[in-house]
């Protein structure tokens, strides 16, 4: 087989595995299911790709980096850090099947028993974390925030959303009482008045 056939076929491979876990989760990445969209055979798949473990990492990690990246870019194009935040935040508390509420929620689940997705999951994890606590020193130092402890504001930052977005998955309090649990608690651990980051 030439590399440019193996290069199609890892493509295919990667595409299919994208379209399943966004539309039916990380969990549902399997060689069966591959082949059922591809059309490969499973021979095919296997000797591409002989980890499912490893290649639902990656589909995980390549949508999360992907998303990573389109709302940092948007970020940096921001005058202040606080309207910077308020970015973030929009970002995350999107009401439909998103990143929010499919990858990342999947992501916790599946990472249980797989070391493979429980990495991908703190490499990306380290990555947002590393990015917020930059963010709250920089608008601390201008007078956007107030945070003693950038490092943990950050961490209940992504907790708050984390378990927000669970709440909503099975549907414990409404959005609005979802949304406002998140942005008071965080509006509370930055020193900002109510309502700042309310969208």
């Amino acid at each position: 087989m030439t590399s440019s056939v193996l290069t199609e076929t890892r493509k295919a491979i990667d595409d299919a595995a994208r379209d399943i876990a966004l539309s039916t989760g990380l969990s549902t990445i399997t060689l069966r299911r591959l082949c059922a969209v591809t059309g490969l055979t499973p021979g095919v798949v296997a000797a591409e790709e002989p980890s499912m473990h490893a290649l639902v990492a990656r589909t995980f990690s390549d949508v999360a980096r992907a998303d990573f990246v389109g709302i940092t870019t948007a970020m940096a194009a921001e005058a202040t850090p606080l309207s910077a935040l308020r970015v973030l935040v929009s970002a995350v508390l999107v009401t439909d099947d998103s990143l929010d509420k499919t990858i990342w929620a999947d992501a916790w689940s599946v990472g249980r028993h797989s070391e493979f997705v429980a990495t991908a999951l703190r490499e990306r994890l380290h990555e947002w974390q590393d990015t917020l606590v930059a963010l709250l020193i920089a608008g601390t130092a201008s007078g956007d925030f107030s945070v003693t402890n950038p490092g943990l504001a950050a961490r209940q930052f992504f907790a708050l959303i984390d378990s927000t977005t669970v709440y909503g998955l099975v549907g414990y309090l409404d959005e609005h009482e979802r949304v406002e649990l998140f942005t008071r608690s965080l509006e509370v651990s930055i020193g900002l008045a109510a309502g700042t980051l309310a969208p």
